[in-house]
């Protein structure tokens, strides 16, 4: 069995049963520890596993950040139609929070054709894209800079609950689940959004539809904190819709 087809298999085994073992798959592909070792060590690289000790687990059961440049290329067609449904709620005069999430990267790219909007950011990939628009006031919030081109840290939060206050923020985060709200898998970045949110009147959470049901460590909002939810997915699940109801939040299905 060559290396490709060993690593396919592994993740298919991955997939299935949510953990895979080198002693176990040593056995099943005749090869050597050392060979599923490397295969591990490669799979890791491209991000669709974490290592462990004796094996590996899928990237989300470790609550692992993915890098930048794999997020942005992650759920990408998702992603834009969130944003694009997302702008659809900025109007001129809003004065709007964007949190550092690929989405509202995307959001971005789309205000360049606005004019009247103040832009408060703590993404550079957002600052970059804005700058220099002359219809877009656009103020960044300093502070740490992180691996995700962003800046946390308790600087930026302190910037943020202290000086800023917008009509609007648009986040996203690790997932959201009907027993456990919205999710974050970054405490660094949890700190910058939940300011954000406690700082806005109208809360839009961006939802592509990987995020529904999957879960982070650190606790961002409780799901009363959202006024508006944004999803592409084919429906939202029933617990969720139980709760927007209770909590007469609007949702958009897209």
């Amino acid at each position: 069995m060559f290396a490709l087809e060993r690593q396919k298999k592994i993740l298919e085994i991955l997939d299935r049963d949510g953990a895979v073992w080198v002693s176990k798959l040593s056995t099943e592909f005749s090869v050597a520890e050392e060979t599923v070792r490397r295969d591990l060590e490669k799979l890791e690289k491209q991000e669709v596993l974490v290592r462990t000790h004796g094996g590996a687990v899928p990237i989300d059961e470790n609550n692992v950040e993915l890098s930048l440049e794999k997020r942005k290329h992650t759920n990408s067609e998702s992603k834009e139609k969130v944003a694009r449904a997302a702008v659809e709620h900025i109007v001129p005069g809003d004065t709007v929070f964007l949190d550092a999430s690929t989405t509202t990267f995307y959001i971005a790219k789309l205000l360049k054709k606005m004019s009247n909007i103040t832009v408060i950011t703590n993404s550079i990939r957002v600052i970059n894209e804005l700058s220099g628009c002359e219809g877009i006031k656009l103020i960044a919030i300093g502070g740490k800079v992180s691996d995700n081109q962003s800046f946390i840290g308790s600087v930026a939060e302190d910037t943020i609950e202290k000086c800023y206050f917008a009509s609007k923020v648009f986040f996203s985060s690790k997932g959201i689940s009907e027993d456990k709200g919205v999710l974050e898998s970054n405490e660094l970045e949890c700190g910058i959004k939940q300011r954000m949110i406690a700082n806005s009147k109208e809360k839009f959470y961006l939802c592509d539809k990987s995020k529904i049901g999957r879960v982070g460590f650190a606790k961002l909002a409780p799901l009363d904190a959202i006024s508006c939810f944004i999803t592409d997915a084919p429906d939202i699940p029933a617990g969720l819709k139980k709760v927007f109801k209770e909590n007469k939040t609007k949702y958009e299905i897209i």
